[in-house]
């Protein structure tokens, strides 16, 4: 079985989960499914980030604990996560003895290969952020890019780690896809960006601070914690078995995707993929960032009282519905624009239009015509294999690649082949005069339901799941889904055998 480790970041607790935290984490929810339905080994990590200055700050400003504000935090993830039904293999927080025990390691054995080092230090740093910044990374109004805030001057004596020495290191593996450790960086335009700035050259980097209770102290220099962003990237190889699982490790690593927001691509793309050159461990094979969200046309914050959460997705889409329209309005990696009446506007005519109708009325059809079975008549499989020529030539491609939007297109167009067959069969004036013709329609519909359903199953897997039954198809989804993507052959009767009990459809999708 081949191996397939995706990660989304480890999202920071000084905020509760919201869209765009949903969005990145359904994006690699679906790339696991997808990769499982293709016979995969996967390991999928998602987690919170849960040390550092504004953590403690906070803390202190609720009357709580350090501790009992991540612990509060990171619940409220898992909740969300849960929710959302996302399948991660694993919830990493860095407050656990193993990320410590790993960070510990890995900082240790970068002193010991001398690449960490002690100096004074002056520097513009983000309390947003938590990251020094050089004056040239600025906006033209001197402030964080991020942020908007001015970065203060800070003076401090930390450990820096020695990233200049490891630029042209870094580009041969980003500008090569022919290196044996080639790490693709996604989108193209992101990737220039990044050869851009290393190419203008790589300074050191703070690997420690003091005067910072919370986080963990270097094992070297018990008077200096860690830098949260180091602590941070270490995750992504503690779950999987550093330092002590060595054979789990070996596995899964090197990680396959990388997925995150765009303003932490730099971490992961350059800091990252350095310190594990220094401590001998292979690079990530593929970095992948996306946008950022407006909301009609405005940043999405808590004071402005716009910020969307993923129980209020749900309520108004269903989860299933919610997982489908976020990852599926917008094209992933650009920012993008999102409102309400989009997401509605979507959800009306691809969900409750062209899918919800086109079941429904499938279903009535054979409730009055056949009892709700499925007809008994010749298999006849034309209008299926035609819509699984619009399906293999595009989807499978747009999920590979996380083009979610055009793996949507793709089940769109399939689905709007199905329901002009419809219009063009009039199946509601054939029950008084070609009853075996109706049987004939209703039957084709069924089994290219079927192949939408399976289909959709990485998107929408308990509604795919509920689909199924409702057309009376034979077998569990997912196993008859893993083996159409193995060979790519309808079953000669259908996926729903004539005679077959179907089940009464009611409202998958009620309009909004």
């Amino acid at each position: 079985m081949k191996k397939f480790y995706i990660t989304t970041p480890i999202y920071y607790v000084n905020d509760i989960p919201h869209i765009g935290h949903s969005y990145t984490t359904i994006a690699a929810d679906i790339a696991a499914r997808w990769k499982r339905l293709n016979n995969y080994d996967v390991f999928f990590l998602t987690g919170t980030d849960e040390h550092g200055a504004k953590i403690a700050q906070a803390a202190k400003e609720k009357g709580k604990t350090a501790q009992e504000l991540c612990d509060e935090m990171s619940e409220k993830f898992k909740e969300a996560w849960s929710l959302l039904n996302i399948s991660y293999d694993d919830f990493i927080r860095t407050t656990e003895a193993r990320q410590s025990k790993a960070v510990s390691q890995m900082v240790q054995d970068l002193l010991d290969k001398g690449f960490i080092y002690k100096k004074e230090y002056s520097a513009l740093y983000c309390v947003g952020c938590e990251r020094f910044y050089p004056e040239k990374d600025l906006d033209e109004n001197g402030c964080c890019p991020f942020h908007k805030t001015k970065p203060v001057l800070q003076s401090e004596e930390n450990y820096f780690f020695r990233l200049s020495s490891f630029a042209d290191k870094l580009l041969e593996r980003i500008s090569d896809p022919n290196h044996k450790e080639h790490i693709s960086i996604r989108p193209e335009e992101r990737k220039n960006e990044i050869i851009g700035k290393i190419k203008l050259g790589l300074e050191d980097v703070s690997f420690s601070r003091t005067a910072i209770d919370w986080g963990i102290p270097l094992p070297f220099d018990k008077s200096q914690t860690v830098y949260v962003w180091v602590d941070a990237l270490i995750n992504y190889i503690t779950a999987i078995g550093y330092p002590s699982n060595q054979e789990q490790f070996n596995k899964y690593w090197p990680a396959d995707i990388h997925l995150m927001a765009k303003d932490i691509l730099w971490f992961h793309s350059v800091i990252w993929p350095a310190m594990l050159m220094a401590a001998q461990i292979p690079t990530p094979k593929q970095v992948y960032s996306h946008g950022f969200f407006t909301l009609n046309g405005n940043k999405m914050s808590k004071s402005l009282g716009n910020v969307i959460s993923p129980a209020q997705l749900a309520a108004k889409y269903g989860v299933d519905g919610a997982r489908y329209l976020a990852v599926t309005l917008i094209p992933f990696g650009p920012d993008g624009d999102i409102s309400w009446d989009a997401l509605t506007k979507k959800y009306n005519i691809d969900l409750a239009n062209n899918l919800g109708n086109l079941i429904s009325r499938t279903i009535k059809l054979a409730e009055k015509n056949f009892d709700l079975k499925v007809p008994q008549t010749p298999a006849d499989l034309s209008l299926t294999n035609k819509v699984a020529e619009i399906l293999n030539e595009n989807f499978a491609p747009a999920m590979d690649n996380l083009y979610l939007h055009k793996a949507s297109e793709s089940l769109q167009n399939a689905l709007t082949l199905i329901n002009r067959r419809i219009e063009s069969d009039a199946p509601w004036k054939l029950a008084n005069t070609d009853l075996p013709k109706l049987a004939n329609c209703i039957y084709s519909y069924l089994q290219s339901l079927n192949l939408i359903a399976i289909h959709l199953l990485a998107f929408m897997p308990e509604l795919s799941k509920k689909i199924w039954l409702i057309t009376g198809a034979s077998g569990d989804i997912e196993t008859c889904a893993k083996k159409y993507f193995a060979d790519k052959q309808i079953p000669k009767e259908g996926f729903s055998p004539s005679g077959a009990q179907l089940q009464t459809a009611g409202i998958l999708f009620p309009r909004i």
